[in-house]
């Protein structure tokens, strides 16, 4: 009787909310099955970099956050994403296809668990196939997985061919190391800005909003420093200078590993370094916790939508924060730290940690 109630109540919501023209049915399928109209306004949002998260074809905070943006930025009332009128006649097919390619293996092989041993490798890849997949199109391991049913994902090789949402391909092969990239004069009046109680970046040219992008930023004790600063470099496919000092307590020691490069480096592939030493916008090695879970200190984004930002930035540009900041220690962490061989702050710090707990940090599917 209490789950009958419980169906009743959920159906008569839905009844009440939703008007006779919402894209999402009464009864939502089981997760991960996608929603094809929620998909297609995901891919849309996506190409607009009007970031909606992860391609899942599910609805979501981030997605309905995205899209009452983008109206906003185009004079439209702000809906639900079940009431949008949007045309999103420009995604006629919501689904493409890719055939795995010899030269894809290049990049997934073992990749270990512990920084140690990550520091002894030369490139950081994916662990899989399906990983390799997920980035490349912006989307959740489930949605691959349910929309090739029967096709073992584990089992993928070269020539066989994956269905996969229509979004730009982010294109790993494409990216080589750049200590920092060349400045574009023309950018340097614009601005990005980021409220890091909305877990949300936002690119300005006057008032004009140009993009905006879901991001994991700082909290407590290593929340982002909130205040203007300005980007003072950006590093593409950057190392990365692992210590335990700085996870724990936002200080640099003299025990450290460094990372070498490549798509599971925990700060990704693209590094944008501002004059707050140690703090910056960056990759990711775990794309799927953008806009969910906290990091120490810096401001996250997934790869895919990283590259693509860096294509519409420059160094010297203004950098707003705003949000809480840090939450001061108790005694007993200072006390912590001295006991830590501290280093003094250089002028110009390596990437800094992807400040996330140890167990996130590493975490692979």
């Amino acid at each position: 009787m209490k789950k009958l109630f419980s169906s009743l109540v959920s159906t008569l919501v839905l009844a009440l909310v939703l008007p006779a023209r919402a894209v999402i049915p009464d009864a939502l399928p089981a997760a991960p099955e996608p929603v094809e109209d929620i998909l297609r306004l995901q891919i849309f949002l996506d190409t607009q970099l009007f970031g909606p998260g992860k391609v899942d074809g599910r609805p979501g905070d981030i997605t309905t956050q995205a899209l009452k943006l983008y109206q906003r930025t185009q004079g439209l009332p702000e809906t639900e994403v079940a009431a949008h009128t949007l045309d999103l006649s420009s995604v006629p097919e919501v689904y493409t296809t890719y055939t795995i390619r010899p030269e894809d293996l290049k990049y997934v092989g073992d990749l270990p668990s512990q920084p140690s041993a990550q520091s002894k490798k030369k490139y950081l890849p994916y662990d899989s196939l399906l990983e390799f997949l997920t980035e490349r199109f912006h989307c959740s391991p489930e949605l691959i997985e349910f929309i090739n049913r029967p096709m073992k994902m584990a089992a993928l090789k070269p020539g066989d061919v994956v269905k996969v949402p229509s979004v730009q391909p982010f294109l790993i092969e494409e990216l080589t190391q750049i200590a920092k990239l060349p400045e574009v004069p023309e950018f340097l009046t614009r601005v990005i800005k980021i409220d890091t109680r909305e877990k949300r970046l936002r690119l300005y040219e006057g008032e004009k909003l140009l993009a905006t992008l879901p991001i994991t930023p700082g909290s407590g004790h290593l929340a982002t420093p909130p205040g203007t600063w300005r980007i003072l470099g950006i590093a593409q496919m950057p190392t990365f200078r692992w210590d335990k000092s700085v996870l724990e307590y936002g200080v640099r020691s003299s025990s450290y590993y460094q990372l070498p490069l490549g798509p599971n480096n925990p700060v990704g592939v693209m590094w944008i370094g501002l004059n707050k030493p140690g703090i910056g916008i960056h990759g990711t090695n775990q794309p799927q916790t953008i806009g969910r879970s906290a990091s120490h200190g810096c401001m996250r984004t997934a790869n895919w939508d990283v590259v693509r930002l860096v294509k519409m930035i420059t160094q010297g540009m203004t950098v707003i924060i705003e949000g809480p900041a840090p939450v001061p220690r108790p005694p007993v962490y200072a006390k912590a730290v001295k006991a830590e061989e501290v280093r003094p702050a250089e002028a110009a710090p390596p990437p800094p940690e992807p400040r996330r707990g140890l167990k996130l940090f590493f975490w692979k599917k």
